[in-house]
C-alpha cells in the first residue's frame, strides 16, 4: 500500500538494524485516516472469505483491528497478555515469545469470544519472526475456529515469520513488506 510505505519512508526511524519505529503514525500517536484506508485495503482482499471476527493481540494490533473490523462490520476480540478480575470461566491460552519487549507472555481470550463456528481475520501491526501470529493461530485451533487469513500492517520480509506462517498455509497480506532497512534506508519488496 502506496500510502503506508510513503508514510513509513518519511517517519520511520531504524534503530540498530532490526528494529522499525513507526510510533508517531502506527503504534503510539495513531494516524486514523491512515488506519481508514488500511481497513479499507483488506476488507476487499479479504472480500468474500466471511469473515464474522477480527482477532489480535494486546496492544499495538488493536487500533487498527478496530478499524479493519469496522469495514467488514464485525466484532474485534484481542487476546490479552495477562488475566484480569473481569476475565471469569474458562479461556483458550498459548505462551508468546516477545521480539519488541524480550521475555514469554501467556495470552488469554475467554471462550466465549472464540466459536468453532468462526472465521477469523487475525490483525496485527508487525511481522517479524511470526511468533504473535502463531500465538493468535493456536488460539484459534484451540477454539476450532477457521483462520481465513492475515492482515499486518508492516511485514520485515528479511525476517522468517512471514514464511512460516505461510508454509502453514495461512494467507498473509502484509501492507508494507520490507525487503532491508538500515538508517536512514528502507527498501520495499
Amino acid at each position: 500500500m502506496r500510502e503506508l510505505e510513503e508514510r513509513i519512508r518519511r517517519e520511520g526511524i531504524v534503530e540498530n538494524g532490526d528494529v522499525l519505529k513507526v510510533d508517531a503514525f502506527l503504534n503510539h500517536q495513531m494516524d486514523v485516516g491512515l488506519f481508514a484506508a488500511m481497513g479499507k485495503e483488506w476488507a476487499r482482499l479479504f472480500a468474500g472469505e466471511g469473515v464474522n471476527k477480527v482477532l489480535t493481540i494486546e496492544a499495538s494490533g488493536i487500533g487498527i483491528a478496530c478499524i479493519a473490523a469496522q469495514e467488514f462490520g464485525v466484532p474485534v476480540v484481542f487476546a490479552k497478555k495477562s488475566r484480569t478480575k473481569n476475565i471469569a470461566g474458562d479461556v483458550y491460552k498459548v505462551e508468546v515469545p516477545s521480539f519488541t519487549h524480550g521475555g514469554v507472555s501467556t495470552v488469554i481470550v475467554s471462550k466465549r469470544f472464540l466459536l468453532p463456528t468462526d472465521r477469523l481475520l487475525l490483525i496485527d501491526d508487525f511481522l517479524a519472526n511470526g511468533a504473535a501470529l502463531e500465538g493468535l493461530i493456536a488460539l484459534a485451533e484451540q477454539a476450532g475456529a477457521v483462520v481465513v487469513g492475515a492482515g499486518i500492517a508492516v511485514e520485515k520480509a528479511f525476517q522468517p515469520g512471514g514464511e512460516r506462517i505461510r508454509q502453514k498455509g495461512v494467507r498473509v497480506e502484509s501492507l508494507a513488506r520490507i525487503r532491508s532497512m538500515e538508517a536512514g534506508r528502507i527498501e520495499f519488496c
